[in-house]
């Protein structure tokens, strides 16, 4: 597809369009750069923006906030939000990966969301790329500040250990295995250094969202009983 259509989607034309192609270029495509960096920033720039935007614009505590962060960014709404850019058909991605419905998986989706965010922040700079977070990401803010948006169980299980002093949680990245552009990611939770739970999943952050839904199920649960 014509680069220019995804332009003009977000409404930014890149000065320098090696940050564009980087940032669509998947590490199975075999380039010596890929999307991984970019991702990176990205996913930072996008914490920053989103957190900035509910602090100036409501009066939320800061457990509000977090929740509602965490919702926004989280991997289901950043994949929606390229599939309405129709980010998986500009993507660059290795025979073995587009065979596999690579363009339509959540986590590289998500990821190539993350990277073109880090490719308009390093092509410009932070104002710019605020306006084009708010303007694609505008329905899922609406949705999370509603509650309608997706459940962040890593959240959830915080704010409830908080209500008992001394807890603290750890996720511990155990292993990965299978090829580098479709690895899986191993997890262990632990809550006061004893391991509670193991999570599994696409992406480092799915697996913690894994092994936290499993920590928190058994909380409720336990409260419930002995409620």
């Amino acid at each position: 597809m014509n680069i220019l259509k995804l332009e003009e989607e977000i409404n930014y034309f890149f000065n320098d369009k090696s940050h564009l192609y980087e940032a669509l270029t998947h590490s199975s495509y075999g380039k010596e750069k890929n999307n991984e960096r970019l991702e990176y920033l990205g996913d930072a720039v996008l914490e920053l923006s989103i957190s900035e935007y509910l602090f100036k614009n409501y009066q939320l505590s800061e457990g509000q906030m977090t929740r509602l962060r965490a919702s926004i960014v989280c991997s289901e709404s950043l994949s929606k939000a390229a599939m309405k850019l129709h980010l998986g058909d500009y993507l660059f991605l290795g025979k073995g990966e587009i065979a596999s419905g690579g363009r339509y998986r959540q986590s590289i989706l998500e990821n190539t969301f993350e990277a073109l965010i880090g490719a308009v922040f390093m092509d410009s700079n932070y104002e710019n790329t605020k306006k084009i977070i708010y303007s694609t990401l505008k329905e899922n803010i609406k949705l999370a500040l509603d509650g309608h948006l997706n459940n962040d169980y890593k959240t959830a299980l915080q704010e409830f250990i908080q209500q008992k002093q001394n807890q603290s949680i750890e996720y511990i990245l155990d292993r990965t295995a299978g090829p580098e552009h479709d690895k899986i990611f191993y997890v262990t939770l632990s809550i006061n250094g004893q391991n509670c739970a193991s999570g599994v999943g696409k992406t480092k952050k799915e697996a913690e969202q894994d092994a936290a839904k499993k920590v928190l199920y058994k909380k409720l649960e336990s409260a419930q009983d002995k409620g």
